[in-house]
């Protein structure tokens, strides 16, 4: 019998951007998966599936990032503004080399925004675009007066001014944003971000591109350059309220990521090595951040992260579409459990990519449309949005699979403003499973309901079987006084829901 200890609570907030996701201009991700368009035989609000604004609304995503990724960086916001007829087609060099006819822009993002309910995250062009260029979209987007880009916007149709509360100065400026050095892109950052001004009430978080996985002289420089504020009468303020961190599960890199729905058990004790290294990269990140930030002004935002695999056989090499399996199912439910942790400096994170591409919870094929494991890991942690973290600790051993090893158990716990209790537990074990004793420092236990996602570490969810992998109620359950005992089975994602009252 393992136990498990759910205790006080820590003195930190999860914030419910954590639970973000990410939709870019990539392959069917935008175009199938999330826009039909209004005269599509798929049921659709103003062109948006309605399928997937409703699965989205079920798990309640707080926060949408878009237009990318390295699309943000040469993405021209006009293109895609005005009758779409009369908007330039361009062809996406970073995914696909397929033509990009722009019907779905600023106006089509702002309002899946509204039917999912949740913010928009909007990444601006540093890479090829101008300072003029950044500073009239956000104009366009939130101001309320009488301006040029104001005037605009009220003339193809949107009235009001919308709210904006994040924007990304720049996206992987190191990479395919600019190929930038650190010292450079600090020096970019305060020049673009003067110009990323709020105009009424909406207030916008300065989201400033931060390092690749383990680059610790860049968060180093963008700490030490960047770190501090300054306000200004007239509104010439400095900023950055979020530095962000990029970090794929990728076991192997590029050449030996090997397949999506097809690997040795070795393979995914690889995967799940890969993905715990989360909680060494955010340590060490905050280590340096805390150094010039003791107070936590400034957030990490990890708002692309996510397993990456071989694309799925016959697909376009440049859409990045893959399967997603009980291991995906896992390498969440251990990430969310680290940001948890770490949520005194984790403000946000977003799941690369909402839909078809990469780790999504979400594949469409026409007009059908499945919910993929990961997707019920979202559900089931969903509860800790903006929930009061707690201590919690589970008894959990060392298992090995050729070069790697791994703990069998992970666990997240907190309690929500009602004082229900969420915790949400990871078995790794391919083949055992675990008798748990959980203590909560109470006498009285209400109520307790336990769901459980559970299956072989490559099965997965397919249009012939979409439902092969779906959250159940967890049987035998029992309580005493302030204990309840459980099984959890192997290769498992656990919700544990407790209320006292």
């Amino acid at each position: 019998m393992r136990k498990l200890i759910i205790g006080s609570a820590k003195g930190a907030k999860i914030s419910k951007n954590i639970y973000g996701h990410f939709s870019e201009h990539l392959g069917r991700c935008i175009y199938e998966g999330i826009f039909v368009g209004e005269d599509s035989a798929i049921p659709n609000v103003n062109g948006m599936r309605s399928d997937v604004v409703n699965a989205l609304q079920a798990i309640k995503i707080p926060v949408l990032r878009w237009p990318g990724g390295c699309f943000a960086d040469e993405y021209h916001w006009m293109d895609g503004i005005g009758p779409k007829e009369l908007r330039k087609k361009i062809i996406n060099t970073h995914w696909g080399g397929v033509e990009e006819d722009n019907s779905f822009g600023t106006h089509e993002f702002m309002e899946l925004c509204r039917q999912i309910g949740c913010a928009p995250f909007v990444s601006g062009n540093v890479g090829s675009g101008t300072v003029r260029e950044m500073s009239e979209w956000v104009e366009y987007m939130t101001y309320d007066g009488v301006s040029p880009m104001a005037d605009l916007r009220r003339a193809n149709g949107q009235e009001e001014p919308w709210k904006v509360p994040f924007f990304g100065v720049g996206n992987e400026s190191w990479g395919c944003g600019g190929n930038m050095c650190a010292e450079y892109y600090a020096s970019t950052y305060k020049h673009y971000q003067t110009y990323v001004r709020e105009y009424g009430d909406n207030k916008i978080a300065k989201i400033a591109c931060g390092a690749n996985i383990d680059d610790y002289h860049w968060t180093e420089v963008l700490m030490k350059n960047c770190h501090s504020r300054t306000e200004h009468t007239n509104g010439a303020n400095f900023r950055m309220d979020c530095l962000s961190l990029h970090y794929y599960t990728s076991p192997g890199g590029p050449k030996e990521r090997g397949s999506a729905e097809s690997f040795t058990e070795e393979k995914y004790f690889h995967t799940l090595s890969d993905a715990l290294r989360m909680d060494e990269l955010i340590r060490e990140h905050s280590v340096i951040m805390d150094r010039y930030d003791p107070e936590k002004r400034v957030g990490l935002a990890v708002d692309e992260w996510g397993t990456w695999f071989d694309v799925k056989e016959g697909t376009n090499p440049g859409f990045l579409y893959q399967q997603n399996t009980m291991r995906d199912a896992l390498v969440a439910g251990v990430t969310l459990n680290i940001f948890n942790t770490y949520c005194d400096r984790v403000r946000m994170a977003n799941l690369a990519q909402v839909v078809n591409v990469l780790q999504a919870v979400i594949l469409t094929d026409g007009e059908k449309m499945l919910l993929t494991p990961t997707y019920h890991v979202f559900d089931f942690y969903k509860g800790h949005q903006d929930a009061e973290l707690l201590n919690s600790d589970i008894e959990a051993i060392d298992i090995k699979c050729g070069a790697y090893t791994i703990p069998d158990l992970q666990v997240s716990a907190s309690r929500d403003a009602n004082g229900a209790i969420l915790a949400t537990i990871v078995n790794l074990s391919p083949d055992t499973a675990q008798d748990i004793s959980c203590e909560i420092g109470s006498d009285v236990v209400k109520s307790v309901s336990v769901r459980v996602l559970t299956g072989k570490i490559d099965a997965f969810n397919d249009f012939d079987a979409p439902d092969r992998l779906i959250p159940k109620t967890l049987n035998g359950v029992t309580t005493d006084g302030g204990k309840i005992n459980f099984r959890i089975p192997e290769c498992s994602v656990v919700e544990l829901l407790i209320r006292n009252s």
